[in-house]
Order: C-alpha cells, then sequence, then structure tokens
C-alpha cells in the first residue's frame, strides 16, 4: 500500500448537492483546496455563487468548478447536474450529499405539509441523489457517497421538538447502510456522516443566541462545531484511506451522544 496516497484528492471529482451553504459550502471549499474538482449544486443560485466566489478567491491554484441549481426532490434535475458535471470535469468519484432542511414544532401541531416537505427533502431527495450518482458509478466499479445525516437520527435532542426531522434523519443513516450493502459489489461505498451541533446559518440566526447557549453546555466539548471541522471526516471517508469502510455512520459530535 502506498501510504501517501491515502489521503490524494487530485484531479478527483467531486459531486456536492446543498453546496451553496453551510455543511455544503465548507465540502466544496475543503475538497477543493486538497486539488478536486468541484461540482457545485442548490436550489438557492445565490449560494451557488457565493460558493464559487470564495473557491475561487482562496485557491491559489487552477480551479475547476461547475454549478447547477438543483431541486433534489427533482430527478431530472440531478440527472442533468451529472451529465454537467461529467461532461466538464470528468467521471464523478465522489459525491457528498448535504442538501437537507431543518425546522421545529410539537409533533400534535405538526401538519402534514410539513412532515411531507421534510421527508421530500432530507430523505427521498437524498435517495434520488444517491440513485442518479450510483447509476454513473455502477458501470465503473468504483466510487465513494457520502451521506450528511446527523445525530439527531440516532437520539433525540432534549427541548427541540423536531419529530419529523429526527425521524428523516434516522432514515438517512440507514438508506445509507441498505445502499452500502446493494452496491457492495459494484465497488461503490456508502457512508454516512452524523454531525452534532453545528455552526451552520440555521443556527446563526439572531433568535438562535440562547438555544445556541445551550447546544454548547449540553455538548461535552462546550462548543459547537464549525462546518469545516465536518470536512476532514469526509475526506477520510471519501478517498482510499476509509477503503475498508462502507455501510459507516460517522457521529462527529463532539462527544455529546456520549452522555
Amino acid at each position: 500500500m502506498n501510504f501517501q496516497k491515502l489521503f490524494d484528492l487530485e484531479d478527483k471529482v467531486v459531486f456536492i448537492t446543498g453546496g451553496g451553504r453551510g455543511i455544503g459550502q465548507s465540502m466544496a471549499k475543503g475538497f477543493s483546496s486538497l486539488g478536486a474538482k468541484i461540482s457545485i449544486c442548490d436550489q438557492n443560485k445565490e449560494g451557488i455563487e457565493e460558493t464559487k466566489s470564495i473557491i475561487v478567491d482562496e485557491s491559489s491554484l487552477k480551479t475547476d468548478v461547475v454549478s447547477s441549481v438543483v431541486d433534489v426532490r427533482k430527478k431530472k434535475e440531478i440527472e442533468e447536474a451529472i451529465k454537467l458535471t461529467e461532461r466538464n470535469l470528468g467521471p464523478i468519484e465522489i459525491a457528498i450529499n448535504c442538501a437537507g432542511i431543518a425546522n421545529a414544532n410539537p409533533a400534535e401541531e405538526l401538519s402534514s405539509e410539513q412532515w411531507q416537505t421534510m421527508f421530500d427533502i432530507n430523505l427521498t431527495g437524498l435517495f434520488y441523489s444517491c440513485q442518479e450518482e450510483a447509476k454513473v458509478m455502477i458501470s465503473r466499479n468504483k466510487g465513494s457517497i457520502i451521506n450528511i445525516a446527523s445525530m439527531s437520527g440516532s437520539i433525540v435532542n432534549r427541548g427541540l421538538k423536531q419529530v419529523h426531522y429526527n425521524s428523516s434523519k434516522a432514515g438517512v443513516i440507514h438508506l445509507t447502510k441498505s445502499l452500502a450493502m446493494e452496491w457492495i459489489s459494484y465497488g461503490i461505498r456508502v457512508n454516512s456522516i452524523s454531525p452534532g451541533y453545528t455552526k451552520t446559518p440555521m443556527n446563526l440566526r439572531p433568535e438562535m443566541v440562547d438555544q445556541v447557549k445551550i447546544f454548547e453546555s449540553e455538548t461535552p466539548i462546550q462548543r459547537m462545531a464549525s462546518p469545516d471541522e465536518i470536512v476532514g471526516p469526509a475526506v477520510f471517508l471519501a478517498t482510499d484511506s476509509s477503503s475498508f469502510c462502507t455501510g459507516v455512520d460517522l457521529i462527529v459530535d463532539g462527544g455529546f451522544v456520549c452522555w
């Protein structure tokens, strides 16, 4: 084994959903800085442009980036984004599915629309993404798919009434394991990352100030994660350094689930 190549991302094509903000934006920045070619997908065009400008500004090297406005609930849009990526950058070897939403409401007041929208984006949209990504990887017998789940898929957060969110993320974790087993014979590894409380735009809103203090105090490491701190675990799962890992849910939570 060539240990110097374990974390090699040079010229690898990385397809990222939800790349317009938060964890997805950090993934695009981080993987680009390590020499990867990046395809950014997001429903928010402004977010996409922001991510692209950050990558270009921070890169001292030639940077290959393409982008697509994609609603992950629409398979055709994912399919077209993948075609664009492969036409301009080359074969997709790594896919990171970050697109998702979060909100809260007491279970007894939760509307059917709010429940359905959560699952349509967080679980069905993620499945559509995995499905389309795998279609181009299967013929090559190679690929790494990483899904962003949440520690809320494994535990129930004290004080947060978000049964729909928790359930959708639990679905992501088990979907990941199921796809890992279905596609293992094609050389495709499928893993998930479950972040703990993270400084995403959702958690940085002014009205979240008091809630953030609770998040920090209840996390053993006494702070929230930066979105950039989720990149390292993704690099591990994306590269040959994790070649014997598939169906894994990697919890990155500052020790939260230990208590």
